[in-house]
């Protein structure tokens, strides 16, 4: 399958370089351009791409506002943000706006290549040292609304709760498999229901969720 993306940046160059990069691989293809936020916004209602590649930093309507609308409702595109990780503090508001994961501009153009197939499964592509920087950040940061409560884990079983907290840390399936002693198909299963019963997006949001409610603690 060819996964559609969208491309969404105000520099000619990177949209350019992305265009470039994206053509020589079989299994991705550019289905628009935007140099605006709301360039973006019209042209993922019109193109229905899988992903959308966006810079936070744009005239007018910046990237996180973008995030927010692209991603509302549901069938919403993913949005991968491309952005300078360790100056771009408005990466915090991506987050909480809907994006589902991070390359940055500077790293290795197969790495962006990997990070958006791994946005578009519903995988999580950051590091877990980096999540865990991340999520602690995050959460020091005001929310624009209410807060994931405990009552949202009354559904999910101790199990689950175990494998949780093992994301919110940023271990991967394999790692989750070898802590709880159970196979990587058991741990990939328990993840897909945490997703559907926390009504979570990806894993990202998984993440999110731990650290809210407490069963993650952010270090200090």
């Amino acid at each position: 399958m060819t996964l559609r993306v969208l491309l969404a940046d105000d520099q000619p160059l990177v949209r350019s370089g992305l265009r470039v990069l994206i053509s020589g691989t079989p299994d991705l293809d550019t289905v628009g351009e935007a140099a605006t936020g709301t360039e973006a916004v019209a042209l993922a209602k019109d193109v229905h791409p899988d992903v959308v590649v966006m810079d936070i930093r744009m005239p007018g309507m910046d990237g996180i506002e973008a995030t927010r609308l692209i991603t509302a409702g549901t069938g919403a595109p993913r949005v991968l943000i491309l952005t300078t990780f360790d100056e771009d503090d408005y990466v915090y508001g991506a987050l909480r706006a809907g994006a589902s994961g991070f390359a940055v501009k500077d790293m290795a153009l197969d790495d962006i290549l990997s990070a958006i197939r791994v946005v578009a499964a519903g995988d999580a592509l950051i590091a877990p040292g980096v999540t865990r920087r991340l999520i602690a950040d995050f959460l020091d940061r005001p929310a624009p609304g209410p807060k994931h409560t405990p009552r949202l884990l009354k559904g999910i079983t101790e199990r689950e709760r175990e494998v949780l907290t093992l994301v919110g840390l940023g271990r991967s399936n394999g790692e989750i498999a070898d802590e709880l002693t159970i196979t990587a198909a058991t741990a990939k299963s328990h993840v897909a229901r945490l997703l559907s019963k926390l009504n979570a997006r990806d894993r990202v949001q998984l993440v999110i969720i731990a650290y809210e409610t407490g069963l993650v603690v952010p270090p200090r």
